[in-house]
């Protein structure tokens, strides 16, 4: 069985969706599955002939992702769905409308994944747009697109249960991004703070992910003026890459948390990412529009406990508090819990125990099978589009 995935995004843009291409690209062959993939073209050259690369335009307000070319992208897509059996699309703009134009016309079903929440997060890019309408709009434009397809998977119950507030009436599957749990196990914590000059002894917070407005992170850096009265030394680590950077950086120095706080950009996930986990003793998060929370199960994967708010997806990780906190949702007392966190290291080894035998529940070699489970039964349940599809692909040829 051969899948086309399409994508607005893929590596090197670093974000949820490409991390969860890569990792079912990565699994689903164990069951079966050959990928394909249309995805944007950055200037760079990969050289893996498994990804029909692209052009598209540098979005002003967010340079680091591309707005593809409308015809580009179809006849891509449409060309390389030719020998494909399902398409999977994973993002909503041209993607959406190429994938669907080709799954029509070659007669093959067509899934989404809805990786993004967009009615929270465009309200940071379009504020000059009143939120009533912006969130009318978006639902309007997110339900119409859903109905459109054959089946839609969802990384968690809250996302499920928003797209049916919104009058989604598609089959909708509950079905995580998986992690490489190998990957995230092996990180040596020592060699990275020996690497970055941080003391062995000194208390270190993480978060890892999109530096991004949406994020909530001034909450993280309002909690370290807390933290820091009782724990002057503390440190917060922030990795990864994004528009909020200066910003951020800029109320660091006004809350005063400078020399508590450190910026690091992006890390490669192979080898810098697992070492980073690795080094610190708690993984915080604050952000309240994830739709599954990827991080925190990379975290947990290493062994490293989370300190997040159950907020939307990440609610369906936390709840259990399996190596897992729930703090207060405002910085002071998410900054006492932090604190209270760091006076007690004893209790660290139980906490780092609990988050990684969590951590084996979501692999991602079970989610891959899961995934190729839907694309069968999707592809098995429409025989008339099976005829369809030779008799389009005979016209085609």
């Amino acid at each position: 069985m051969r899948v086309l995935m399409v994508s607005d995004v893929y590596f090197p843009r670093i974000n949820g969706v490409s991390t969860s291409i890569q990792t079912f690209r990565h699994t689903l062959p164990e069951h079966g599955v050959d990928v394909r993939l249309v995805a944007p073209d950055y200037g760079q050259t990969d050289g893996q002939d498994w990804i029909n690369r692209v052009p598209g335009r540098v979005i002003p307000l967010d340079p680091e992702d591309r707005l593809l070319h409308w015809h580009a992208t179809h006849k891509a897509v449409l060309k390389t769905a030719e020998d494909c059996d399902i398409i999977h699309t994973h993002t909503p703009f041209v993607a959406h409308y190429a994938g669907l134009s080709a799954a029509r016309r070659l007669g093959l079903p067509i899934i989404t994944t809805y990786h993004t929440l967009f009615e929270e997060y465009l309200q940071h890019y379009a504020p000059f747009i009143p939120a009533g309408m912006l969130r009318w709009q978006t639902r309007a434009w997110s339900r119409r697109q859903c109905n459109a397809l054959d089946a839609i998977v969802v990384p968690s119950q809250a996302m499920q249960r928003r797209l049916e507030d919104y009058g989604v009436s598609t089959p909708m599957h509950i079905l995580p991004t998986g992690i490489p749990l190998q990957q995230f196990a092996a990180g040596n914590g020592a060699a990275f703070r020996a690497r970055h000059d941080i003391a062995a002894d000194r208390p270190v917070a993480l978060y890892v992910g999109r530096v991004a407005h949406e994020k909530n992170i001034p909450m993280l850096l309002q909690a370290m003026q807390t933290v820091r009265q009782q724990i002057p030394h503390a440190l917060l680590l922030i990795t990864g890459n994004g528009p909020a950077v200066e910003d951020l950086q800029k109320q660091a120095q006004q809350l005063g948390v400078t020399e508590n706080t450190r910026f690091l950009g992006y890390l490669d996930r192979q080898q810098e990412l697992p070492d980073c986990y690795a080094a610190a003793n708690i993984f915080v998060f604050a952000s309240r529009t994830e739709t599954q929370g990827l991080v925190l199960l990379e975290a947990m994967a290493s062994g490293l406990p989370v300190m997040a708010l159950a907020a939307m997806g990440t609610v369906d990780i936390m709840e259990p508090r399996r190596g897992a906190i729930v703090p207060p949702d405002d910085a002071q007392g998410f900054g006492s819990a932090l604190t209270e966190y760091f006076q007690h290291p004893e209790t660290w080894p139980a906490f780092s125990e609990q988050a990684r035998n969590y951590a084996q529940e979501w692999s991602d070699t079970a989610m891959a099978g899961r995934l190729s489970h839907l694309y069968r039964s999707l592809i098995e349940t429409q025989p008339e589009r099976k005829e369809w599809k030779v008799r389009t692909r005979a016209k085609l040829a």
